[in-house]
């Protein structure tokens, strides 16, 4: 397992808007989170993920810090917060944690977005990604797309391109093997790719914010009371149990645009 984001991951961070710490998550944790994922698609059946979104050529599950100790314990590892720290600063929080699955036959496309459709403004950026790889990340499989650098660039891609489905000509593919962890700025222009196997292709989201941007999912309002009730001090702050802020910001049915998010 990975130690520490070293200094190339942090200027991978910088430069290219994302870094990709291999085995990160190591063999216990790796099963444990795929034996949890697949165990609550079967008890939730047609409404698992019915706590956020939906989308066509995928499926979801959602609300995850409440269901399941692996969960706990991955939102809060010090090795990504790292990285999360390193693109959003000290004052940050959960927003959602997520399974997104690129269903077999041509499932999972998305267009080039931005997470919440937020840019960076005078505080500095507002959104940061990580997604876990439950299964290998290859070429034909709807792997991660994103384009480089782009984070940089203070733009919505579909303000700006013709078709945000389609190839850009400076996009990357993120391949990798079940266990890697990508840290994304979520301001880099990113998406899915099309499934194009016979085979499901497994992910987990874990999405944070500043701490002055709204949660996707309020986690004081979906956790569960005996949930909240073993969270030691550390992870209540990550979930921002215990920020009215938060509680003003998530209770005002603040409404962010472009609420896409990988």
């Amino acid at each position: 397992m990975v130690a520490s984001m070293d200094a190339v991951k942090l200027q991978q961070l910088d430069s290219q808007g994302f870094c990709v710490l291999p085995g990160f998550m190591g063999a216990e944790l790796l099963a444990a989170l795929q034996d949890r994922v697949d165990e609550l698609f079967a008890i939730e059946g047609i409404d698992a993920g019915s706590e956020f979104k939906q989308e066509a050529g995928a499926r979801r599950l959602a609300n995850l810090v409440d269901k399941g100790e692996m969960f706990e314990r991955a939102v809060a590892m010090d090795e990504v917060l790292q990285g999360v720290r390193h693109v959003l600063g000290a004052e940050f929080k959960l927003s959602s944690l997520n399974v997104r699955v690129a269903e077999p036959n041509e499932g999972g496309l998305q267009p080039l977005h931005i997470d919440m459709g937020l840019l960076p403004d005078a505080r500095g950026y507002a959104t940061c990604n990580t997604v876990w790889m439950l299964d290998d990340f290859t070429p034909q499989n709807g792997a991660l797309r994103v384009v480089p650098g782009s984070h940089k660039w203070g733009k919505r891609p579909q303000e700006v391109l013709a078709d945000a489905n389609a190839p850009h000509p400076d996009e990357l593919l993120v391949t990798g093997t079940a266990g890697d962890v990508v840290v994304m700025n979520a301001a880099a222009w990113h998406g899915g790719t099309r499934n194009r196997t016979a085979r499901p292709r497994r992910a987990m989201h874990g999405f944070y914010v500043r701490r002055d941007v709204p949660q996707q999912q309020y986690q004081k309002k979906l956790l569960r009371a005996e949930t909240q009730a073993r969270l030691g001090p550390e992870l209540r702050r990550v979930l921002a149990l215990d920020d009215p802020l938060n509680d003003e910001l998530c209770a005002s049915g603040v409404q962010l645009s472009g609420f896409m998010k990988y």
